[in-house]
């Protein structure tokens, strides 16, 4: 069956309410957490973004989640030999209930040390390669590492957890998801698209496919719309510009013409459980095995009481008997872990 979590939004909230939201989450039914992984907010108004692998952290130590980054950019800002460190501490600390979610990123937070911003078909090239070093790392093996973009030299990691965490790729286009098909564990789309995921099913992905539905529940509608256009105008930015812009100031800019009303439009808003099963049943139709929530702005309890008492059995009707037959198709063994298993028997001493 389809199954629902939780998008942990480190653009709008600061560390401890993030842990306070996963642990809502798990007292609500849930059990998967995504969470973001910025340097920056898309908007001032959304006004945080803390270091993710510290939160991701607090939550291993305070819940029993699954956890999922969504998504982390292992190619500018951060070395991927540092991912591959920082991923498999965090597969330890939560029990083999973490998921490395990677994509090419965004300007807004990968030039932030002077790099040249690239464009899409080399930023996949280094995602590419990046995941090949990671892989790698993860063997326990030394490695070193020479390619077009990327120098690991006699690198080896000691803390490495029995079983390497799946890679879930991001992907918004047909190259970036034959990428996800070819070296991922599973695919990553904020946006319900049936074509790609029947891109990458045809591609050979195999893995679970994972989207992400933003909605403002509240008592009022029109209040919630304008929260949500307050923080998340950004939404409106079209195509490929919201992986261009550097900074806040920019999203501003490219955001002025959104209003409360496209808003409102395009999102679930109010008090009503219709609206959140209307957003999320085009993700259902497309095929994703998973869809994580967030909600926008300060109302978290009453919207986890809301979930637990409304929207799950609602959505439980609504969706549970779709997804049963597709659920049971699913490849159990993600393709990467699988190959990394095989690499770690096979491969020689470095």
């Amino acid at each position: 069956m389809i199954e629902f979590g939780y998008f942990l939004s480190c653009e709008e909230h600061e560390p401890k309410g993030l842990v306070r939201q996963a642990q809502m989450a798990q007292d609500a039914g849930m059990q998967r957490v995504w969470i973001s992984d910025h340097y920056h907010p898309w908007l001032d108004e959304q006004g945080q973004s803390p270091f993710v692998w510290s939160v991701i952290g607090a939550i291993a130590a305070t819940t029993s989640l699954h956890v999922a980054t969504a998504v982390t950019c292992p190619t500018m800002r951060i070395h991927p030999a540092i991912v591959a460190q920082a991923a498999a501490t965090s597969a330890m600390l939560l029990d083999g209930r973490f998921e490395l979610g990677v994509g090419s990123g965004e300007a807004l937070n990968e030039h932030i040390l002077g790099g040249r911003w690239a464009p899409t078909d080399l930023r996949l090239e280094m995602l590419a390669e990046a995941i090949e070093i990671i892989r790698q790392l993860w063997t326990g093996e030394e490695v070193t590492h020479r390619g077009a973009h990327y120098v690991v030299e006699n690198a080896r990691l000691y803390t490495l957890p029995a079983v390497p965490p799946p890679i879930m790729v991001s992907a918004f286009g047909p190259k970036a998801v034959r990428l996800a098909a070819r070296v991922g564990d599973g695919y990553v789309n904020t946006s319900p698209s049936a074509e790609l995921v029947a891109a990458y099913r045809q591609a050979g992905g195999r893995g679970p496919i994972s989207g992400g539905v933003k909605i403002c529940w509240g008592p009022d509608a029109d209040t919630c719309a304008k929260i949500a256009h307050r923080l998340w105008r950004t939404g409106g930015v079209p195509g490929e510009l919201s992986q261009e812009l550097r900074t806040p100031a920019l999203f501003e800019q490219a955001a002025s013409n959104v209003t409360v009303e496209d808003m409102q439009a395009a999102m679930a808003c109010g008090p009503d459980v219709g609206p959140i099963i209307d957003a999320v049943r085009p993700y259902v139709d497309a095929g994703f095995d998973r869809v994580y929530i967030t909600q926008i702005g300060r109302e978290q309890a009453g919207f986890f009481s809301f979930y637990a008492k409304e929207l799950q059995p609602a959505l439980a009707a609504a969706f549970g008997s779709r997804t049963a037959a597709r659920s049971a198709g699913q490849v159990e063994h993600p393709t990467g872990a699988r190959q990394a298993e095989e690499n770690r028997e096979n491969d020689p001493p470095a």
